[in-house]
């Protein structure tokens, strides 16, 4: 099978050396044809030095390399990748374990598969693809999953209609490209229970990359009065119930995201102490004076460009001021950022500068980040979009 060429001008070959998965636009000189978005392309130093394989795509990142050696992409290569994918989830013991049945099963270029998110829940993959090139090989992936899973998976979900561009030159359908299912279920998290909705739910269904820090703020919500800003479907919420607060207030302005909020808290052992507002966070703050011993603040990405940065570091300044004037005095604040634009450093600064404006004083206990099953790769240090702050109150 052959691909076309595509060569790079001299000196931007460095960062393919060591590995880094994107190839920039501007990077590329010539090419021996006219790739489509979705085309496998092998990419070349300017001195025809083989450098990758990967999918093309118009914009900014042209490439992503899914291989740095010359293989034939077929069938074997993806079940060779999702087979990898799954050993280190086993060796996390994330895979047959009692009291978690949900996780991230391949993390894009993390495992080597950028534009690939697989997640599992209980019985059944859902899939997305974030390039035209994924989306082609989607059958091949459901394929390698069935063999891979065997009898413990039930269905594959194909997610992809939501997290392709906008723009893509596909127009993808969400449906099963294996079995099926009632398009939702009950999972088990740290022995704590949630319904997800693949089906209709955001991204996947569930926000898995905060399973970590969830059972972290399990410690410190006992007897404890909490506030979870940004719910969504009420993750932290259900841990702190189940943890033993004394009350959970849970907030977000999606109306469909508070019923799921109210579904969950009722799977908890203690619904009776949970009460969820569909309301703007920042209304729902105005007159609660110091009343929460533990805030959480998990807003979606403030940020998804460089263009949009300095507006997204304002709004996270602001949101953290706020809950920094509303918590008791030893309070703990959990506050996070997903913008991947928005690095551990900035976003630290920024809770910094929120800090001085709010006028307590501060101590960091702990610093937060996604988990094993969201690996970062040494190679792709932009894989690490999750970053998260515990803060003493004082």
């Amino acid at each position: 099978m052959s691909f076309i060429k595509l060569y790079l001008a001299p000196g931007k070959e460095h960062s393919l050396k060591r590995f880094h998965p994107w190839v920039f636009s501007g990077a590329i000189r010539k090419a021996d044809g006219e790739p489509v978005e979705g085309d496998i392309v092998e990419v070349y130093s300017s001195k025809r030095e083989f450098l990758g394989l990967g999918h093309y795509a118009p914009g900014s990142i042209a490439v992503r390399i899914f291989s740095f050696e010359q293989v034939e992409p077929d069938y074997t290569f993806w079940k060779n990748k999702v087979q990898q994918a799954y050993d280190y989830r086993k060796r996390l013991h994330l895979i047959g374990h009692e009291q978690t049945d949900v996780y991230r099963l391949l993390y894009a270029e993390g495992d080597g598969a950028p534009g690939l998110i697989i997640d599992v829940y209980k019985d059944t993959a859902v899939v997305q693809t974030h390039t035209v090139g994924m989306y082609n090989a989607r059958q091949m992936v459901a394929q390698a999953l069935q063999e891979v899973l065997g009898s413990a998976l039930k269905a594959v979900y194909d997610k992809s209609a939501e997290s392709l561009p906008p723009k893509a030159s596909v127009k993808a359908e969400n449906g099963y490209l294996f079995g099926e299912s009632s398009g939702g279920v009950v999972v088990t998290e740290n022995g704590n229970q949630f319904f997800v909705d693949w089906e209709s739910g955001q991204k996947t269904g569930f926000f898995i990359d905060q399973r970590e820090n969830r059972d972290l703020l399990a410690r410190y919500s006992k007897g404890k009065s909490v506030l979870n800003t940004f719910c969504y479907t009420g993750g932290f919420s259900v841990y702190a119930l189940n943890a033993g607060a004394k009350e959970v207030h849970s907030v977000d302005v999606s109306k469909k995201a508070i019923e799921l909020t109210v579904k969950n808290g009722e799977l908890s052992q203690a619904p009776e102490r949970h009460e969820a507002f569909a309301m703007d966070t920042f209304e729902f703050l105005k007159g609660k004076e110091e009343r929460y011993d533990v805030i959480i603040l998990d807003p979606p990405a403030f940020a998804k460009s460089q263009n949009v940065r300095h507006n997204a570091l304002m709004g996270y300044k602001r949101l953290n001021a706020e809950a920094m004037k509303k918590i008791k005095p030893g309070g703990i604040l959990f506050t996070f950022s997903c913008s991947q634009v928005v690095d551990k450093y900035l976003f630290s600064n920024t809770v910094m500068a929120a800090a001085i404006e709010a006028g307590r004083s501060i101590k960091i206990m702990h610093h937060l980040s996604q988990p094993a099953d969201h690996p970062i790769s040494i190679f792709h240090p932009e894989g690490e979009y999750l970053k998260g702050l515990v803060l003493m109150v004082d």
